[in-house]
């Protein structure tokens, strides 16, 4: 099978997001209308952050929370005047070493989409201002005494990015392998081998690992899970054969695939009932901790992974009581507006910020082919 179109993002699907309409009119040099932008954030450093905010503040925007988001598209609530939201996915730890001090200085608030199957704790809160990546050691996430001081603070309303972020198998047809250049993959795109009893992913480490077709764990895709003697005997073929200096080899493709070939019927397909059971694991697992973790009642939201989602996902999240979910499909502005289906909220990147109407609001120009959708 392989993965839908909706499902996939880069220059393919900035087209056609830019072709279908889906962009606000408001990102073309007209008003905003009754809906409510919402902008999306990843891990975003000071020098990126403070324009952004100073345009906001500097004309006068609002943000909204969550429940407020879920108000305007259940019709409960009517987008005011330059009411806006801002959303961190992933709760990177520049959200507390740069974020942090921006907002409280701005009179602004976020929407931090947390990933409790990555988080770690910690003594006490790292200083604000002082960059993660200077401590190898340290968490490339925010710590839960981070998220609980932002929380307190009123700058942050904490919600779920499902339990661990997965990005999982749907075949047993390799279609690569773990290369040295793996290392810059993104950590959230690295493939989930398991999630219980802990997290496994793909390691850069592991050279030769096949890799098989992917996609989100909240996809209407059933993982296949391939026997893991066949992950160690590709990882242990590489090792042998000279590590990183193995892939100088003319045969490296041929010798590694002759290995999975030899596995292939032993892959297993999750059935309807264990993908069911997987994705409401995923939902409710995340909001659990959440909830325990920050002491609240509050997590109600979820933003789903790249945006997938499919029929089982939104089965789930009503079954659930999950108020609202941030997910992409084809139909739909990238905004939400009142009417919207509420497991379908949408959104645009930050860049998008400075067409807001306002003073030094940006002049009309193409936007960047690229996604539009939640990474």
């Amino acid at each position: 099978m392989s993965v839908p179109l909706g499902e996939r993002r880069g220059m393919l699907r900035g087209v056609v997001d830019l072709l279908s309409g889906r962009l606000p009119r408001f990102v073309f040099g007209a008003s905003v209308g009754p809906m409510v932008p919402v902008f999306h954030f990843h891990d975003e450093r000071h020098a990126d952050l403070e324009p952004k905010f100073h345009y906001l503040v500097d004309n006068g925007y609002r943000t909204l929370n969550a429940d407020e988001l879920a108000d305007v598209a259940a019709g409960r609530r009517k987008p005011g005047d330059r009411e806006i939201a801002l959303c961190f996915d992933d709760a990177w730890s520049t959200v507390w070493t740069d974020a942090s001090p921006l907002l409280t200085r701005a009179g602004l608030t976020a929407i931090v989409y947390a990933i409790p199957g990555r988080i770690s704790d910690a003594d006490k809160c790292r200083p604000t201002g002082v960059d993660a990546a200077d401590d190898p050691a340290a968490s490339p996430f925010m710590t839960w005494p981070e998220l609980r001081a932002m929380s307190s603070a009123g700058s942050i309303d904490v919600q779920s990015h499902t339990w661990s972020h997965a990005m999982m198998f749907t075949s047993a047809e390799a279609v690569d392998f773990v290369q040295p250049e793996f290392e810059r993959q993104p950590l959230l795109n690295r493939p989930v081998l398991s999630s219980k009893p802990r997290l496994r992913l793909v390691e850069p480490t592991e050279l030769g690992a096949p890799l098989y077709e992917q996609r989100s764990r909240m996809s209407d895709g059933r993982q296949v899970a391939m026997p893991d003697e066949v992950h160690q005997a590709c990882v242990a073929t590489v090792r042998d054969g000279g590590g990183p200096a193995f892939f100088a080899r003319p045969d490296w493709r041929a010798t590694l695939h002759v290995l999975v070939v030899r596995h292939r019927g032993r892959g297993r397909v999750e059935t309807d009932d264990e993908h069911r059971r997987a994705i409401e694991d995923e939902l409710d697992r995340a909001r659990t901790e959440l909830n325990g973790r920050m002491g609240t009642q509050a997590v109600r939201h979820v933003c789903l992974p790249w945006g997938v989602s499919g029929q089982i996902t939104a089965a789930a999240l009503a079954r659930l009581g999950f108020a609202s979910a941030v997910a992409n499909r084809w139909r739909g502005t990238f905004a939400v507006k009142p009417g919207d289906d509420p497991f379908w909220l949408k959104r645009l990147p930050s860049r998008y910020i400075f067409r807001l109407p306002g003073r030094k609001r940006r002049s009309v120009q193409a936007p960047a082919l690229r996604s539009s959708t939640p990474q």
